[in-house]
């Protein structure tokens, strides 16, 4: 794919590759890396190593993102299944190949060139990977696949209308508190009405990744699930005193948010369906259609700075967004990367409200990060960082954008920066109890999924307590955890969102003070990719570490202080 000219991702061709041979060239080169007499021979062999990998993975991207476009279309989902049952079958090839190069005597040579970090990845690759467990893999990826499905395909009748999950969410923001209403107790419905496959496909998932746990030398999944996020710096303890700190410092914050937004909408108490209606007189909503709301972003890009002009560009000339919400697309927003063309995608399915704009910033942000990285970094393994620094890259986008708000919003402006600011600090203790959930289920694999969905009952006293549901019993006994694909999806993924909020916060704090000095650490963030740490790129970037205690309350002091002042 390298050789693509002038491309557009809708006519990028796929052709799917043999991977059995695929694995059989990564043996040979690990042989040849293995009789490497000098670095520059190994070297060369591993920049091709490099080179082919991406040609490779790429087409696995192309797959994916086609397959999530339409749920529906039967190649694509066929190609997707083929490359989740074979992918796993290629690791044992892959571990011996990253064996002989970190193995080599020109190990420190490679050090010295591209820095320690080349090695971590390949060490955590070895110690999350064992052969007996590819058909747990295999297994692992037809379920996540069928979740993904049922939340695609998820056709909920309203109004006289046939929604989507992200079509009916428009409605808990209506004008109409018993619309809310109802639109949140469809919403429910659909969850209720597949508990019973959902509660399976979750327990088959605990079983399956606590046997991938068992398989590789641990007591469950957990310590795995930190290894697949990278995590080499700190662990379940460090999370534990972050959600604490929450805990203690935001949730009373969000009490006392609530309490004003139930003054703001003139009714006794915020229940869970009026929690989207911030204000009395409706919510921000923007002030133009998807084509408008893009054209904006092309313009805010390029006022932002020259590297982001140069990159919305890019991103529009190559059509590397979806942004439309449409029948049989996943319902999810992500954003992908298509290393040997330097190229990110972005997917979301855009709904008419203040989301749209988040995702033009916070997809975005991603998409402006790999951008500036594949473009700084000497290797792929670097084109990526950890998950907990990246969604940093998303949310501080995110903070960046609120000068421009009134090119979105017009006059609505002010309104979309509080309601923005409000759900960034009320978002974190849910973030932080789906992270403990997690912890909950795999620690404890005896528990009956009606006990599971109790513990989420639980979490919501201890983390949102002032979450109301009004006589939904099916909501009010723990079912609103089902919704959050993350858990099924992308185990101990989560927290990451919470921790990077810090981050953005510190961003946001930092560009009042100083635009120039922030932007330019903002640069540093997103430039050095992969290529340290998560506590080391924390420090390149000159941001705090979320874990020190008094570090949340220190990081949500200005945002605190604003809504506190203008609520």
């Amino acid at each position: 794919m390298r050789d693509e000219k002038n491309f557009k991702f809708s006519t990028l061709r796929y052709e799917r590759p043999d991977l059995k041979d695929f694995g059989e060239w990564m043996r040979e080169c690990a042989e040849k890396a293995a009789a490497a007499s000098s670095y520059g021979e190994i070297r060369d062999c591993m920049m091709e190593v490099d080179r082919k990998t991406q040609e490779v993975y790429d087409m696995s991207t192309i797959v994916y993102i086609r397959h999530t476009l339409d749920t529906r279309d039967e190649f694509y989902e066929k190609e997707n299944e083929y490359w989740n049952e074979t992918m796993p079958t290629i690791m044992p090839s892959a571990i011996a190949l990253n064996r002989a190069f970190k193995d080599s005597p020109f190990r420190k040579d490679f050090e010295e060139e591209f820095g320690k970090k080349i090695f971590v990845g390949m060490e955590l690759q070895e110690k999350t990977f064992c052969e007996a467990n590819i058909p747990l893999m295999q297994r692992e990826s037809r379920l996540t696949d069928e979740y993904q499905k049922i939340m695609a395909t998820a056709a909920i009748p309203f109004q006289g209308q046939t929604l989507n999950l992200y079509g009916v969410q428009k409605y808990f923001e209506d004008d109409d508190r018993q619309v809310r209403k109802e639109a949140f107790q469809a919403y429910s419905d659909f969850y209720h009405a597949n508990e019973p496959r959902l509660e399976e496909i979750w327990a088959e998932l605990i079983r399956i990744r606590n046997e991938m746990g068992r398989n590789l030398g641990y007591e469950n999944f957990i310590p795995l699930g930190y290894l697949q996020q990278g995590r080499t710096d700190y662990g379940m303890e460090e999370v534990a005193a972050f959600r604490e700190q929450v805990r203690k410092e935001i949730v009373p914050l969000c009490q006392k948010l609530y309490e004003a937004q139930a003054k703001r909408l003139g009714v006794e108490k915020v229940m869970v369906y009026d929690e989207k209606r911030i204000f009395a007189d409706g919510n921000a909503v923007p002030a133009g259609d998807d084509d408008f709301m893009v054209e904006q972003a092309r313009k805010m890009y390029h006022d932002m700075s020259p590297e982001t002009g140069e990159f919305i560009d890019f991103m529009i000339e190559h059509e590397l967004m979806d942004l439309q919400n449409k029948p049989g697309k996943a319902s999810t927003g992500y954003m992908a990367t298509l290393s040997s063309l330097k190229a990110p995608f972005v997917f979301s399915c855009f709904n008419q409200t203040i989301g749209d704009m988040q995702v033009l910033t916070h997809e975005l942000g991603h998409a402006f990060a790999g951008y500036m990285a594949m473009r700084s970094q000497p290797i792929s393994d670097y084109y990526g960082e950890s998950t907990d620094i990246a969604e940093i890259h998303s949310m501080a986008m995110e903070q960046f954008a609120y000068p421009y708000a009134e090119r979105f919003f017009g006059e609505q402006a002010d309104k979309f920066r509080f309601a923005h600011l409000q759900e960034a600090v009320t978002f974190v203790p849910f973030g932080v109890a789906v992270d403990e959930f997690q912890h909950i289920c795999y620690a404890n694999p005896g528990l009956t999924p009606r006990e599971r969905t109790y513990e989420w009952h639980k979490l919501e006293e201890k983390y949102m307590p002032w979450r109301t549901y009004e006589g939904d019993e099916f909501m009010e006994r723990g079912g609103y955890w089902y919704h959050k694909l993350h858990i099924y999806l992308y185990p101990f993924y989560y927290i990451n969102y919470t921790l990077t909020t810090m981050g953005a916060l510190e961003f946001a704090s930092k560009n009042q003070d100083d635009h120039e000095k922030a932007w330019e650490d903002y640069l540093k963030l997103c430039t050095c990719g992969g290529s340290m740490s998560y506590k080391e790129t924390l420090r390149h970037a000159n941001l705090s570490v979320p874990f020190e205690e008094g570090s949340v309350a220190r990081a949500v002091k200005r945002a605190k202080e604003t809504l506190l002042s203008e609520m």
